[in-house]
């Protein structure tokens, strides 16, 4: 077996195959690091011209001391459990990086570490992966622990629906009653999705900036998410959805329903009176009655759309998420929404969007992405998880982050510096 450099071509033919691949090990996400500075190695480790496992590994040079940091996103593509290739593909790698003055590899691989069901709860006799964490262990590498809180590079606790051979209705009855009301309410809402342009970046931006603001982390600047479109957009990896409500409608739906509650009422009374209808007393005046709260409860609502009517446009935007498409998987990646109009909620309606995007190209999974792995009610994201429980699908928990130490040195002297750095910067931002 022998590492060798793989040209793009080679490389996105091995790994386009592998049940491991996400967006991360594709040129374009590479390009899109290039922005930042970091330099892309496509390699592989071949058997008699057959690729047995790859690796796209970034690489950035440490400032002052010209020796670089690499990184394999969603680590190496390879079948972890088997000792003996991870061994050599490790060797190989090691020898890689000295030659390249490397002195620390980080991956986080995209392999779960044991099967959780839809609570957080570990599934009995269910599947895992702990040879293959055992075996990272016994070859060097180190493992930063089984984080619950979104403080890793990438997020080693996710919430994910299988959909491979699932229907939309399959799905539909998986997800809790009152997701699927929320769904249908928000049609009646007259709220409805589409795909922004890149010179409506901006209003993504905007949903972004509010959303942040709000929940208080640091969002990211125009010209990245502009990068973001011109590096991902035109291979299909990127698509930005934004939920729209149309004042007009949600009025004249409303109109329609207030005035359905009302003929019911009126007939319901007349054929009552006519004894054209039999109906005992007691049903008789609970029916009359949940027209009577309908109807209340309508006309209530249209004086509110007329209000906001006047407030805002015809059309006004709700909120939108940003997903990556590929391999094996829709994930949603970033998203928001107008703090202004959250009552409708529409993070439900552009979620089920990309829901339908899995199901109707048969992708093996729609991902929300990070969640907390700390489902204790306290917990300040326990909110997030449930949002994203309510759909229905499983909690999944990644074998995690390890560091594979080339300098022992340099790797110390740069995790100090590091973390120096970042107590220096929060303080700044805490100012």
């Amino acid at each position: 077996m022998k590492l060798v450099k793989l040209n793009k071509k080679e490389f996105k033919k091995f790994a386009d195959n592998h049940d491991q691949i996400t967006f991360h090990q594709t040129e374009e996400w590479a390009n899109l690091k290039k922005r930042n500075n970091w330099n892309a190695h496509y390699l592989g480790l071949k058997e008699q011209d057959k690729i047995i496992a790859g690796a796209l590994l970034l690489s950035k040079e440490i400032p002052f001391i010209k020796k670089k940091m690499f990184y394999s996103p969603r680590g190496f593509l390879i079948d972890y459990t088997d000792k003996e290739v991870l061994k050599t593909f490790t060797n190989e790698i090691k020898k890689y990086l000295k030659n390249e003055k490397g002195i620390f590899l980080k991956i986080d691989p995209f392999l779960e570490y044991q099967e959780h069901d839809n609570n957080g709860e570990v599934v009995k006799n269910g599947y895992n992966n702990k040879i293959a964490m055992e075996n990272l262990k016994n070859l060097g590498y180190k493992f930063f622990g089984f984080n619950l809180m979104q403080d890793t590079l990438q997020p080693r606790w996710m919430h994910v629906i299988e959909t491979n051979n699932k229907s939309l209705e399959d799905v539909l009855k998986d997800m809790e009653s009152k997701t699927r009301q929320i769904l249908r309410k928000n049609e009646k809402c007259g709220i409805t999705t589409r795909e922004i342009t890149r010179d409506e970046l901006p209003i993504f931006k905007d949903i972004m900036s509010h959303t942040s603001d709000r929940r208080e982390f640091i969002d990211r600047p125009l010209s990245y998410y502009e990068a973001m479109w011109d590096n991902l957009h035109d291979s299909g990896i990127l698509k930005i959805l934004i939920a729209e409500i149309d004042f007009e409608k949600y009025a004249q739906n409303t109109k329609n329903e207030l005035e359905n509650h009302k003929k019911e009422l009126k007939e319901r009374i007349n054929k009552y009176k006519n004894n054209i209808l039999k109906m005992n007393e007691k049903k008789y005046n609970s029916s009359n009655k949940q027209n009577e709260e309908a109807i209340k409860r309508l006309e209530s609502q249209l004086k509110k759309i007329n209000e906001l009517q006047k407030e805002y446009r015809k059309k006004e935007i709700l909120g939108g998420i940003l997903f990556l498409i590929y391999g094996n998987e829709v994930l949603s990646l970033y998203g928001g929404s107008n703090e202004k109009l959250m009552q409708f909620q529409s993070a439900y309606t552009v979620h089920f969007e990309g829901i339908k995007m899995a199901v109707e190209k048969n992708f093996k999974r729609y991902n929300f992405y990070g969640i907390t792995g700390d489902f204790n009610k306290e917990n300040p994201l326990y909110g997030l998880y449930l949002f994203k429980k309510s759909f229905g699908g499983h909690v999944v928990e990644l074998i995690g982050e390890y560091d594979l130490i080339i300098s022992k040195f340099w790797y110390n002297t740069y995790t100090i510096a590091f973390k120096a750095y970042h107590k220096i910067k929060n303080f700044k931002q805490k100012k």
